[in-house]
């Protein structure tokens, strides 16, 4: 049977031939898609200004340092408090604050300085102070006046009032409102508002044997 097949060969038997070696070129794919690898690189972008920028903040701070104010009344004369029966109070006070720039490489530029008067958590009046620039390691000093009158809403002032008078005391807060802004060489920086809280204990008018003392304030952003 064998003999019969090798018959029809005309020749030799050279086996089956061998097909040729296809070449298969390997179709990558795309690693990334075109929009996919815009919003990747925009998002690396934005990550790289950000770390950009707190490493230049920190160094920054690091270099400056930036201190808070020291803020005191050095002197306060109050010269007439009176509280009427319908709760009318008439007053005279009058303030020396000093302000302490402790920095040593900021200065400060003072737009806008509003001092308010309260009693019994009642506001009774407020003044302004001019603007000025503080210079570095600087003291400046301020000068608010309060004169006038005004009626006061609270309910238990007149009991306040009349305590505190048998006491030999008033307690009057001051709280100073400005906006501030930071020179740092050529370049100024503006802060947010701030706020200076300072609870004063002052002698009633005509009392010999009571002084003011000297008072540190409370300094805030806000």
């Amino acid at each position: 049977m064998a003999e019969s097949k090798q018959g029809h060969l005309n020749g030799a038997y050279y086996g089956p031939p061998v097909p040729p070696q296809r070449s298969y070129q390997s179709v990558g794919r795309s690693s990334s898609c075109g929009p996919c690898s815009l919003l990747c690189s925009l998002f690396k972008f934005l990550i790289s200004i950000v770390i950009i920028f707190g490493i230049i903040v920190l160094v920054l701070w690091l270099i400056f340092r930036p201190d808070q104010l020291k803020v005191y009344v050095d002197s306060a004369s109050l010269t007439q408090f009176n509280l009427s029966s319908s709760n009318n109070l008439q007053y005279n006070l009058n303030l020396s604050m000093s302000i302490r720039n402790p920095n040593k490489r900021i200065g400060i530029y003072y737009d806008y300085v509003e001092p308010r008067a309260y009693y019994d958590g009642d506001r009774f009046a407020f003044t302004t102070v001019p603007p000025f620039y503080q210079g570095h390691k600087n003291t400046s000093m301020i000068y608010p006046v309060f004169d006038g009158q005004q009626v006061l809403l609270g309910d238990s002032v007149n009991t306040t009032y009349n305590r505190e008078k048998s006491e030999g005391y008033y307690y009057v807060d001051i709280k100073v409102y400005s906006r501030l802004r930071a020179k740092v060489a050529i370049f100024k920086i503006r802060y947010t508002k701030t706020k200076i809280d300072c609870s004063l204990k002052l002698p009633v008018p005509g009392s010999s044997s009571a002084a003011f003392e000297r008072t540190k304030c409370d300094w805030d952003l806000f």
